[in-house]
């Protein structure tokens, strides 16, 4: 369970950091959707994840890339930005309304919806039409990679219930994975020291 709470708490942080961050003005507000989603996805639990040992799979997390300190801001923002909109279309398909409370699954929806919305900000400040092509290279097309092959996780076993439980623990292990990254940006904005 500490395990569980120390990931949701690494995501408020990559999720919204403090006002500057990102190069960007985070509100209050952030902050709370930010809590809200994690508490959402702490309660999406349904089973246990000892029950479902045998669908455990390395979906090969680019970790090196998140964390190896050698992206340049636009790239850092574009790589949570996708890993942001890869978690929110994976919940956001047929079978995960199946997989999971409605209610929950709709709230999750929204909030994540609210923090690309917060991105797409971010990434207009930092990145021009001729920085477009950062979503087709490098660290932000090896998170994509990474997210089809969970897709194709899915698909092989049959939308089951461990298959989904495993892939909740995943996504929130890759997206505690991206602390560092949020470190990177708050570092290039001058705001280390902030809260």
């Amino acid at each position: 369970m500490a395990f569980v709470l120390s990931l949701l708490m690494a995501l408020v942080l990559v999720s919204y950091g403090s006002g500057g961050s990102l190069g960007c003005d985070v509100s209050q507000n952030h902050m709370l959707v930010g809590r809200k989603n994690l508490r959402l996805l702490g309660q999406m639990r349904r089973i246990s994840p000892r029950f479902c040992l045998q669908d455990r799979k390395d979906f090969a997390f680019p970790q090196e890339m998140v964390e190896g300190g050698q992206l340049q801001e636009a790239q850092a923002i574009s790589v949570l930005h996708e890993m942001l909109q890869q978690s929110f279309n994976l919940f956001h398909t047929e079978s995960s309304s199946a997989a999971w409370d409605t209610t929950l699954l709709e709230q999750l929806r929204t909030g994540l919806h609210q923090q690309l919305d917060h991105l797409d900000a971010c990434l207009g400040q930092v990145m021009g039409e001729e920085d477009s092509a950062l979503g087709r290279t490098g660290p932000t097309l090896a998170m994509k990679r990474y997210f089809q092959g969970i897709h194709v996780y899915l698909q092989e076993k049959g939308y089951s219930d461990c298959a989904w439980e495993t892939v909740r623990v995943e996504i929130m292990r890759s997206l505690s994975s991206s602390t560092s990254l949020h470190k990177m940006l708050r570092m290039m904005d001058g705001d280390l020291n902030s809260p």
